[in-house]
């Protein structure tokens, strides 16, 4: 089971006793809110972290971010930094076979078709604006089993692939799904890999991404409310059966959705 680790501390940054408030989950996979001056510079890991006129931040970790992550703030000329543990997962190992060969072992065409619409996802999960539909909360978008977690490593009609980055949700084709939190739909598309594929922005680089659907039933630019409904269920692109592949991004950072929604890893069946 994946143990949550709720963080709130404040940094001190200057005279006026400003403050870096963060609240989240400090392990591989989490995402965490923070609040800061408007005016402040945030950097985790030397990377900028973008600042709302708010001044609300997030960020999050990747499936193998290191132990320790460095993150420093500068406000009126004074700068401080904060070392975060962070805490390291195990994964399991995943065997899924029966998908079709071509997207297993693609060839050179459908290889320049993936890298194609890779450039299409990487836009769609841009920094686009400052909304903070997120902050909201998350619920899960569909209803079945859970049948695979982020992270783990998988092998595919027998090869050794890359990690899974998703929350799969097995159920009938058709089957709804909804929206986990408020957000403007970026991307409708069917591709090779993913399938029907649905991008929603839930403000400041945080996006879902929901891959393998039969249908849309949102257009690109809607805005959508926790629990409008937005497709249906299937199995195209690289999948064995009919389910959900829920994936969260903060920017590039791929985040595990199961923290989001307080699912525990064992829960998998």
């Amino acid at each position: 089971m994946v143990t949550h680790l709720l963080i709130v501390f404040a940094t001190l940054l200057a005279a006026d006793s400003d403050s870096l408030q963060l609240k989240g989950d400090l392990i591989q996979g989490g995402l965490v809110i923070g609040q800061t001056h408007p005016d402040a510079q945030v950097q985790l890991n030397g990377k900028d972290v973008p600042v709302a006129p708010s001044g609300r931040i997030v960020f999050g970790f990747g499936r193998d971010a290191a132990p320790i992550a460095t993150l420093s703030i500068e406000h009126d000329g004074v700068q401080q930094t904060q070392q975060l543990e962070i805490a390291q997962r195990s994964y399991p190992t995943e065997r899924v076979d029966g998908l079709p060969q071509e997207t297993v072992t693609p060839s050179q065409q459908s290889i320049e078709r993936i890298q194609r619409e890779g450039a299409m996802v990487a836009n769609a999960r841009g920094l686009k604006d400052w909304r903070e539909d997120f902050a909201e909360g998350f619920v899960l978008p569909a209803q079945g089993r859970i049948s695979g977690v982020y992270g783990s490593r998988r092998i595919l009609n027998g090869e050794p692939k890359r990690p899974h980055y998703g929350l799969d949700v097995a159920a009938k084709t058709g089957t709804e799904v909804r929206a986990p939190a408020a957000g403007v739909v970026r991307l409708t598309h069917q591709m090779l890999l993913s399938g029907g594929t649905l991008i929603i922005d839930h403000g400041m680089g945080v996006t879902s991404t929901f891959i393998h659907l039969s249908a849309f039933e949102v257009a690109v630019g809607d805005r959508v409310e926790q629990g409008d409904l937005i497709a249906r269920v299937g199995a195209t692109g690289r999948a064995s059966g009919p389910h959900l592949d829920w994936r969260v991004n903060w920017l590039s950072e791929r985040l595990d959705p199961g923290l989001l929604v307080n699912l525990p890893q064992d829960q998998v069946d």
